[in-house]
């Protein structure tokens, strides 16, 4: 029950997969661009929690006198 396939079948086969292929490196591409731009929004991130946290201002607060 096995099925032949004629060249013309394998032809376009292939460039069926071919194609695949090349819409799957796209993705991969946008994907790679995604995760770069999130990386850098990251690193931002922490730079201006890093200079928030220097900016803070530590108030003394009272202690709770025991009885």
């Amino acid at each position: 029950m096995s099925k032949r396939y004629t060249k013309a079948d394998l032809e376009q086969i292939v460039y069926k997969q071919l194609d695949n292929l090349n819409a799957m490196h796209d993705l991969l591409r946008i994907m790679k661009v995604q995760n770069d731009l999130i990386q850098n929004i990251n690193q931002t991130l922490r730079e201006e929690i890093g200079q928030f946290k220097e900016q803070q201002v530590m108030y003394p607060t009272r202690r709770k006198s025991k009885s």
